[in-house]
């Protein structure tokens, strides 16, 4: 690839890109919302969340300073990320709480990403988040989900044309903030039946001795906030019409 190419998909990707139709916005939102309120589509569509789950405690592992040993998704939608070092303090916290609050946190920088018209940056980016992801899968299951997500990513940045980009870029953002706040009620529903003991908000409580219930309410003031903040960016252009 010669410098005169480089620098075309350099600024192809650090460029912004044409506001989207409004209709586009308001129906990108609608199918987000499709796939996450029906419960029999959660129970495919909620694997997307698990790897934002997951790769939130990962990264924010080595962030901190922790060893990250691997990490695996399961046919449940359930995940694991096992990481090595100090059993205690801020480094293992912020790991703990990562999990939770991660889908919707990326869904409020995807929405100011959108907001910005950086559509192109937005898609790389998730795919290089993703083959990084990638390299600490340690199961058949986790694999699949991660390269058929990635490979999504990649069919649309390179092969179709920017409408299509960005109608996939603003239901993978609406998908994050919508979906970020079920987990949570589900972690609620979950406690009041005594059926989630080892949770993350469990596990903060152990760590930290402030009831795990605060924990959740964090969890939901985060989720809340990041979709109501997200939806605002996103809504922002339609908003301004009324």
């Amino acid at each position: 690839m010669d410098n005169a190419s480089i620098t075309d998909v350099w600024d192809r990707v650090v460029g912004s890109q044409p506001d989207p139709e409004q209709w586009l916005v308001i129906a990108t939102g609608v199918l987000a919302l499709l796939a996450v309120a029906p419960h029999g589509v959660w129970r495919l569509s909620r694997n997307a969340i698990t790897i934002a789950h997951e790769g939130g405690h990962g990264l924010i592992a080595l962030l901190t300073g922790r060893q990250l040993d691997g990490i695996r998704l399961h046919s449940d939608t359930s995940g694991l990320t096992v990481s090595r070092g100090k059993p205690t303090g801020i480094g293992m916290v912020l790991t703990a709480a990562a999990g939770y609050t991660a889908p919707p946190l990326l869904g409020l920088g995807g929405a100011w990403l959108l907001a910005a018209n950086h559509i192109t940056a937005l898609l790389w980016g998730a795919t290089v988040l993703l083959l990084a992801m990638l390299v600490m899968i340690r199961n058949a299951y986790g694999v699949l989900t991660v390269v058929v997500a990635g490979g999504a990513f990649v069919l649309v940045s390179w092969l179709t044309d920017p409408e299509v980009q960005a109608g996939f870029a603003y239901v993978v953002v609406w998908f994050l903030l919508l979906g970020g706040v079920r987990p949570a009620f589900e972690l609620q529903r979950k406690r009041r039946y005594g059926q989630a003991g080892d949770s993350d908000a469990d596990q903060l409580s152990r760590l930290t001795h402030v009831p795990a219930a605060m924990w959740l309410f964090l969890f939901h003031a985060v989720s809340l906030c990041c979709l109501i903040g997200g939806g605002r960016w996103l809504l922002g252009p339609v908003l301004d019409q009324l």
